[in-house]
């Protein structure tokens, strides 16, 4: 019978905090960069920060910003900061959210919404995305009754022409990653910015992963394609500040062209003995930490701080994508993010994924194609050159055949 969580009698911190760190002893090295998902580590600077951020406000709630109206200013702070790097129009707006799916999954009910206040529509509706899109667009789905049609990817990217083919008069949005998570590429946005504005069909652009990346990356002086508000047919976009945010976990932001849409996304829920129960995003209770630990490291950071780490992302890309060429691998599209995918046309990638794992790396695979899949963070930019010694080792220790576990990726 396994232990439970709540002993007869309580025992003080002194032993609890060693209990716990036996816990982790098992747990992936992250802070020594050997893990290439999960973990977004700028350093143990920011790592303290972000820390000391979360804990001054653990205790308080965001769903009450007259109890607490220094988190309401954080959140309002954060928002404003988002919409500007995404090149919003005046009078755009937008919220925080517990993660990406939450995002995801509000722009879609504020879509399903607006749609049902405009157009009358309740049923039968549908959203159309690329093969590589999240799969939080499904959890929608499943939540809302909505159809999600997967359209097959041409090169990579989602298939513009093909996206346009499947809109009918019952599709509710389209959407476009920046970077889709599974090869790191940013999809034809400007097109698909083309086709909603012709179709007049909703555009949220999934910017979970990039949207915290690519403006320092494009301040940095690298050509990256339009993908945000500076498209006119973009009404919503998604993005993690726990990602390259680097905010401690439980920290999104979703955001919309107008305040008019960003008004259909919260819950108004009631009548029951306290009254209207009215909650900006799907949660109920809203914790502070994650809050206020996003507008501390913006703080510590600033403009010039999110430039320097980020181009150790860009920097650690292009080291690793230059070593795998190197060692005869394929990299998959052209990534110019923090994420890279790489296969190798004649060696099982799931057996060099095992000899990596026992060398003590904790990244990704791709099923299709079959890949080695990283997702890259400022410390990369140091193990790099470790990451690949011990790759060129796994090449030649790869067996065909050799069985293993293999990773993939959870929300």
């Amino acid at each position: 019978m396994n232990k439970t969580a709540l002993p007869d009698h309580g025992a003080p911190w002194s032993e609890i905090e060693p209990r716990m760190r036996a816990m982790a002893a098992g747990d992936v090295k992250w802070r020594d960069g050997r893990t290439g998902l999960y973990i977004f580590n700028a350093g143990p600077e920011l790592e303290q920060v972000q820390k000391a951020g979360y804990t001054m406000f653990s205790s308080e709630n965001g769903l009450g910003p007259a109890a607490f109206p220094s988190l309401a200013e954080m959140e309002r702070q954060i928002v404003a900061t988002g919409l500007k790097l995404l090149n919003a129009p005046e009078g755009a707006a937008g919220g925080m959210t517990s993660g990406g799916t939450e995002s995801i999954f509000m722009a879609v009910k504020t879509a399903r919404d607006h749609a049902r206040a405009k157009r009358g529509a309740t049923t039968g509706l549908n959203v159309i995305v690329p093969s590589t899109a999240h799969p939080a667009f499904d959890k929608a789905g499943m939540v809302m009754d909505i159809e999600i049609r997967r359209i097959p990817v041409r090169d990579l990217l989602a298939d513009v022409e093909a996206m346009e083919a499947a809109i009918d008069a019952n599709t509710l949005m389209i959407v476009g990653s920046a970077p889709c998570f599974p090869f790191g590429l940013l999809d034809p946005i400007e097109a698909l910015s083309e086709v909603a504005l012709r179709k007049k069909v909703w555009l949220h652009v999934d910017a979970c992963v990039g949207g915290y990346l690519a403006p320092f990356v494009r301040m940095n002086g690298a050509e990256l394609a339009p993908f945000d508000f500076a498209l006119p047919g973009v009404l919503s976009i998604s993005g993690d500040l726990h990602k390259y945010g680097y905010a401690s976990k439980g920290a999104s932001t979703v955001f919309f062209r107008s305040k008019e849409l960003h008004d259909y996304m919260g819950f108004d829920a009631g009548p029951w003995p306290l009254g209207r129960m009215i909650t900006p995003t799907l949660a109920g209770t809203r914790p502070g930490g994650a809050i206020s630990s996003a507008w501390a490291v913006m703080q510590y950071l600033g403009v010039d701080g999110y430039r320097a780490k980020q181009k150790l992302v860009t920097d650690a890309r292009e080291k690793i994508e230059a070593g795998v060429k190197k060692l005869g691998f394929r990299v998959l599209g052209k990534p110019q993010l923090g994420i890279i995918a790489f296969t190798h046309d004649s060696v099982n990638v799931m057996n060099i994924y095992v000899q990596m794992y026992k060398r003590g790396w904790f990244t990704a695979t791709l099923l299709d194609p079959p890949a080695l899949h990283l997702m890259l963070s400022p410390k990369h930019n140091e193990v790099a050159h470790e990451y690949l010694a011990d790759l060129e080792a796994a090449l030649a220790s790869a067996d065909e055949g050799a069985g293993g576990k293999a990773a993939g990726y959870a929300s």
